[in-house]
C-alpha cells in the first residue's frame, strides 16, 4: 500500500487528485490539438501512470470532452468512466481519427487498432505525450525533489559502504542494497529504443573507457554480453576513480545523479577535467532560461571544454556519447534533450539532468551529473551531495 493511503482508495482507479489528473489532462489536450489529434489511446505504463497515479492493464481513451479507463487488470478498479473489457474490439467508438502510441506499440498491434478505430493512419501519440510531460506541475516537481533527498542521502553514504580490496561490482551491490533500503523502486523506465541497465551504472579505472551499445555518456562492459554496460569485476586499485550513477527513482519519478569517487590520487588531467565538468554545471544552470535553445546549452559547453584542451576525452574516449543532458521524470530520458541538433526549447518546469563528464585513460571516468528544475531565472538544482572527488581511501 502507498504510505498514507487507505485500503479504501486502493479500489480507485484514479490515484491522483481530480484537480491534478484535469490539470495532466487538460496539458495533453492541449499538445494534442496543437498536433492536429482530437483523439488518442493511450496504452504504455508510464503515459497511463501520468493520467492516473498507478499502472494498470488497459487503455486509456482521450476525446475532446472526455477520458474513459478500459481496464482488464487488476479486477474490482473503481471510478467514474472505467470501463471493463476484454480485448480492444470491446471498445465501440467511431471516430474521424485516431493517434496511438508508435513510440510504443510493436507492428501488430498498431495493425489490429487501425481496424478497431478504422483509420490506416493513425496519428503519433507519443509525440503528443512527450512534450505534455516536459513541463511538470507542482505535484511532479515535489515528487522529484522527494527522490532527490533520499538519493542524496544515499550517496553521503557510498565512502562508508567500501571496503579496502572491493571489485566494482561488490561495491555496487552494497549501493543498491542501501538504495533500496532507504525505499528505492528499482525501476528504470525508459522511453523509445531499449536501453537495458540494472539499477544503475559503477565504473571504475578503464572500464569506464569500454564503448557500451547504447548512447549512455559512459559506457562498461558489464559482467555478461547480454547485459553490455557497466561494471565488469574490475578491482578498485589507487589511483583509479570510481565513478557511481545510480537509480534515483523512489517515488515513481526520478533524479539522476552522478559523482565521482577516487581511490588515492588521480592524475592532474583528471581533476582538471572533473572541475571543468563542475564549471559547466554552474556555467548552464545560469544559462538555461525558459526559452533557450537546448543546442545553445551544448555548444556553450562544448566551447568551455574546447577552451581547456579536453574534447578528445569529453562524454568518452574512444567512443563519445551524442549529448550532455536529457529531460527526466516518470522515464530516465524525456524531452528535452541537450544535443548539438536539438530543436527542443528549455520552458519554464523542465526538468533536467545535466551529465558533462570525461573519461581519462589510466584513471577512469570524472564529472558529475545533476538534476535541475527550470525556473524563471535559471535552473534549480535539487541533487545535493557533494560534487568534488570524494575519497574512498
Amino acid at each position: 500500500m502507498i504510505k498514507g493511503q487507505s485500503k479504501a482508495s486502493e479500489s480507485k482507479l484514479l490515484l491522483l487528485s481530480q484537480e491534478e489528473a484535469d490539470r495532466r489532462l487538460a496539458k495533453l489536450r492541449a499538445a494534442m490539438h496543437g498536433l492536429g489529434m482530437e483523439y488518442g489511446l493511450i496504452t504504455g505504463n508510464s503515459n497511463k501512470y501520468y493520467l492516473t497515479g498507478r499502472v494498470f492493464l488497459g487503455s486509456i481513451l482521450v476525446t475532446p470532452s472526455s477520458i474513459t479507463y478500459y481496464v482488464r487488470r487488476p479486477v474490482e478498479l473503481e471510478g467514474e468512466n472505467v470501463v471493463y473489457f476484454r480485448k480492444p474490439e470491446d471498445i465501440s467508438v467511431d471516430f474521424p481519427s485516431i493517434a496511438l502510441e508508435l513510440d510504443e506499440l510493436s507492428y501488430n498491434q498498431v495493425i489490429r487498432l487501425t481496424k478497431v478505430f478504422h483509420d490506416d493512419r493513425p496519428g503519433n501519440l507519443s509525440a503528443a505525450l512527450r512534450i505534455t510531460r516536459a513541463v511538470k506541475t507542482a505535484e511532479e516537481i515535489g515528487m522529484i525533489e522527494g527522490s532527490g533527498v533520499l538519493q542524496d542521502s544515499v550517496y553521503r553514504k557510498i565512502p562508508g559502504l567500501y571496503e579496502q580490496g572491493m571489485s566494482d561490482i561488490e561495491l555496487q551491490i552494497e549501493i543498491e542494497r542501501a538504495s533500496r533500503l532507504e525505499g528505492c523502486l528499482g525501476q528504470f523506465r525508459i522511453s523509445g529504443d531499449s536501453m537495458e541497465l540494472f539499477m544503475g551504472n559503477v565504473l571504475a579505472g578503464d572500464n569506464a573507457d569500454s564503448p557500451s551499445p547504447y548512447d549512455f555518456a559512459m559506457g562498461g562492459a558489464g559482467i555478461d554480453p547480454s547485459i553490455p554496460v557497466g561494471a565488469d569485476g574490475t578491482l578498485i586499485k589507487r589511483g583509479m576513480s570510481v565513478m557511481v550513477d545510480v537509480n534515483g527513482n523512489y517515488t515513481g519519478y526520478m533524479t539522476d545523479m552522478t559523482r565521482v569517487f577516487r581511490a588515492g590520487k588521480v592524475s592532474e588531467l583528471a581533476e582538471k577535467a572533473h572541475r571543468t565538468s563542475i564549471d559547466i554545471h554552474r556555467l548552464l544552470q545560469s544559462a538555461a532560461k525558459p526559452g533557450t535553445l537546448a543546442s545553445d546549452l551544448y555548444n556553450m559547453a562544448l566551447e568551455l571544454v574546447r577552451e581547456r584542451d579536453l574534447e578528445s576525452y569529453y562524454m568518452g574516449h574512444r567512443q563519445h556519447a551524442g549529448f550532455i543532458g536529457h529531460g527526466v521524470g516518470i522515464e530516465i530520458n524525456e524531452l528535452p534533450v541537450i544535443a548539438p541538433r536539438s530543436k527542443d526549447i528549455v520552458a519554464k518546469h523542465n526538468v533536467i539532468a545535466l551529465e558533462p563528464k570525461f573519461v581519462i585513460p589510466g584513471t577512469g571516468a570524472v564529472g558529475i551529473e545533476n538534476t535541475y528544475v527550470v525556473e524563471g531565472d535559471g535552473m534549480r538544482c535539487v541533487t545535493h551531495a557533494p560534487e568534488e572527488m570524494i575519497d574512498l581511501f
